[in-house]
């Protein structure tokens, strides 16, 4: 053996009494772009997304505008052949 194998013996034995701390903090995969994040994170930080449902910022728009803007499609469709 070298004297360069006995410091990494040696180097080893001090790191036997460190905790590991990999383990404290959980990870999940994003929903959306699914990298490992950490459990608690609000919103990814890779697509920048909320990951929890009442953080989520509404990108749709209500049902009652959506069937306005139906109705006022049909209508003047209806006018607009009526015409003819």
């Amino acid at each position: 053996m070298t004297a360069y194998q006995e410091d990494d013996d040696e180097d080893d034995d001090l790191y036997d009494d460190v905790p590991d701390d990999s383990d404290d903090e959980q990870t999940i995969p994003c929903p959306s772009c699914r990298r490992d994040i950490f459990e608690d994170s609000p919103r990814c930080p890779y697509c920048e997304r909320y990951i929890s449902e009442e953080d989520r910022t509404r990108s749709s728009y209500p049902i009652w505008v959506i069937a306005t803007a139906l109705v006022s499609l049909v209508s003047a469709l209806w006018w607009m052949l009526g015409r003819f």
